[in-house]
């Protein structure tokens, strides 16, 4: 069995902001299946829709933030169902949002309202982890608390490979541990060196935890898939012993000299060789 891949297009992001009809394309010359959303960048979704259909691309799904969900749910999982979108994932929670924390009760009243709206249009809602939900609430991890605290039906997983791995955890057999509950796995490689994770991570998430300096560049980086530490054939195993749908390369910023596109078009070459 060999998965469906999708690139989720913030890999790419100055790329589609500059040029969204021509990296569209050029994400399908590059071997991809499907893409996932990262805004829509002004663009209507009907033409969006039309284009992925001139193209061959599957829109799989879109990371839309918790605030933007909560203003107009509605219209916004009405525009990606239009698309064609079958999953909807929350990219993360500000941290008083997050579970234990003040507002972590609203926030679970809030995603079941997504997703009563998002099944009307046959929509599941997904969450996307960052290693931050790997704090232990009590004696259990953020992220299972999410996880329990929420049926199958109102949130599914989108577990990040990377951010498994930093968290602490192995990520073939935390996808394997949402088994039937993991449709969309994203793959994502890094590098860290010994000194361990740097402090400062999230920039690129709107937390302003400051700039990282030269020695926290060395320790942790992202890589293209296959050129870190992560071992993608026995993540791709557990998708398979998972049930999972599709998965979803992501690289938060390029490396190794190359510009995200390069950087996105090294990950597929490789995933091609494994994903048998």
């Amino acid at each position: 069995m060999s998965f469906p891949v999708a690139l989720q297009l913030y890999s790419v992001r100055d790329a589609m902001g500059e040029d969204f009809a021509g990296t569209i394309r050029k994400v399908k010359e590059m071997g991809y299946d499907g893409v996932e959303f990262a805004g829509l960048f002004d663009n209507k979704p009907a033409d969006i829709k039309a284009l992925l259909e001139e193209v061959g691309l599957t829109p799989i799904s879109a990371h839309v933030a918790y605030d933007e969900l909560i203003a107009d749910p509605e219209k916004v999982i009405a525009d990606y169902a239009e698309i064609g979108c079958k999953y909807i994932a929350i990219p993360y929670a500000v941290e008083e949002r997050r579970p234990g924390a003040e507002l972590f009760d609203d926030t679970v009243e809030g995603i079941r309202k997504f997703a009563e709206i998002a099944k009307k249009y046959g929509i599941a809602i997904l969450y996307h982890n960052h290693d931050f939900e790997f704090k232990k609430v009590g004696d259990v991890y953020g992220l299972d608390l999410l996880y329990s605290t929420l049926s199958h039906d109102e949130l599914q997983t989108e577990l990040d490979t990377c951010w498994v791995n930093v968290g602490g955890e192995e990520p073939a057999k935390y996808i394997e541990k949402y088994s039937g509950r993991a449709p969309v796995v994203h793959l994502k490689d890094f590098y860290m060196s010994g000194k361990g994770k740097p402090a400062k991570l999230y920039q690129l998430i709107g937390i302003d935890d400051g700039a990282q300096d030269a020695e926290e560049e060395e320790a942790f980086g992202f890589r293209p898939c296959g050129y870190g530490v992560q071992n993608f054939p026995s993540i791709l195993e557990a998708c398979k012993k998972a049930g999972t749908s599709w998965v979803v390369v992501e690289q938060d910023q390029p490396s190794l000299g190359k510009t995200p596109v390069e950087c996105a078009q090294m990950s597929i070459d490789y995933i091609k060789e494994i994903n048998k």
